[in-house]
């Protein structure tokens, strides 16, 4: 985060305080693979310390002996991120990653590319006294091959593709496939070409050999992640569930509390929040530009927003106005319309399976949609319908 200050700390190199760990009763024994440091970082986090930051301090990290015992590694960090997603959900985004602010020192994709390069700080004329090197962070545009995920969306691209040998206008989705395809062997490429190995074979062959070795790891990387990560439920399709409820329609709604005891209104938002995130669902907080105050995520595609409005009536009583209303994601709505187009264009043409199989795929769009919004506007009902019970 700062040159004092760390965001998290590597496994293989840390270093507490006795009474903090203590404090926090120490590791959690449900990270027996992967996880166990970021979670400490966490727990830490969250009783208002801070982690420091060491810049001499070196990350020794063990190496695989093989590719199997690399792939076994991955896929095991998979499944580290997917224990720490239930136990932590409010860290995760909608597509099931965690969003980090601090940086990490490596030589990659993009400080290949030329507008990722570094700019010396020196001052005019060379006055500065302290000259350091400031790195541009990366954008998400650079981050997406790298993803997991991104495998999904070169399969799905394949699949258009093919879809082009019954409805050839679908053909126009080759490019993008090869496009989606070369990315990341892109990123791989130059990743192995600019690392240095300590052991390096004598002949040209043999350094060749390893370059390319290197480069399939970065290629295996991500697919072993992902494959580790869906097996235990933490995809981007992945869905808000509360056992034992009754979906509601998702339509907008106004609810009203009326107490006889006066509350602070940061007060009333933080027994909200609580009860929302007892329910194990993400629930995010209004910004300060945002026309909400909480919003609860069902999923990559649909999430219900929160506005909280307190009315004063004198002698500490208050009326509590709540209003809650669905959210479509954006991707959705545009996916959904692009399917639903794309199959009427079939349907003229008489591609009937092409038809089909995107009417089915803008219907599902449209039903997850729906769901998710519903049953996370029925999480925001079961928690205020209690809280209206008891203060009326």
């Amino acid at each position: 985060l700062t040159d004092r200050e760390a965001e998290h700390i590597p496994g293989c190199n840390m270093a507490f305080r006795k009474a903090a760990l203590e404090a926090i009763g120490g590791f959690d024994t449900q990270f027996r693979i992967a996880g166990d440091d970021v979670d400490v970082c966490w727990r830490l986090q969250q009783r208002g310390w801070t982690l420091g930051f060491s810049p001499a301090a070196m990350v020794w990290h063990h190496r695989r002996n093989s590719v199997k015992a690399y792939w076994k590694q991955q896929l095991n960090y998979g499944k580290a991120e997917a224990f720490l997603e239930r136990k932590w959900p409010e860290k995760y985004n909608a597509a099931g990653h965690a969003t980090w602010a601090g940086r990490l020192y490596f030589k990659g994709f993009e400080q290949f590319l030329s507008w990722y390069r570094g700019r010396v700080y020196q001052g005019t004329w060379g006055t500065a006294l302290f000259q350091s090197i400031y790195q541009p962070a990366s954008g998400i545009l650079s981050a997406l091959p790298m993803m997991p995920e991104w495998y999904v969306v070169v399969a799905a691209l394949g699949a258009l593709s093919l879809l082009g040998i019954q409805w050839s206008p679908l053909l126009l989705a080759v490019p993008l496939f090869l496009a989606a395809l070369l990315a990341p062997a892109l990123h791989a490429a130059a990743s192995a070409i600019r690392v240095n190995f300590l052991d390096a074979p004598a002949t040209r062959y043999g350094k060749l050999k390893m370059r390319a070795l290197t480069a399939g790891l970065h290629m295996l990387q991500p697919l072993a992640r992902l494959l580790g990560r869906t097996r235990l439920g933490l995809t981007p399709w992945r869905r808000c569930m509360v056992p034992g409820m009754t979906l509601p329609i998702p339509w907008p709604r106004t609810l009203s509390v009326w107490s006889e005891e006066w509350r602070d209104p940061i007060s009333w938002m933080q027994s909200l929040e609580e009860g929302l995130k007892g329910l194990r669902t993400r629930v995010l907080r209004g910004g300060d530009f945002d026309r909400w105050d909480l919003e609860l995520r069902g999923g990559l595609l649909g999430a219900t927003r929160l506005l909280m409005a307190v009315e004063e009536h004198g002698g500490g009583k208050q009326l509590v106005r709540f209003r809650a209303w669905p959210r479509f994601a954006p991707l959705g709505l545009v996916l959904t319309l692009v399917f639903a187009g794309l199959a009427a264009a079939a349907a003229v043409d008489q591609a009937w399976i092409t038809c089909v199989l995107l009417d089915t795929l803008a219907v599902l769009l449209l039903l997850t949609m729906s769901r998710e919004c519903a049953v996370t506007m029925g999480a925001v009902l079961r928690v205020i319908g209690p809280v209206r019970m008891d203060k009326k």
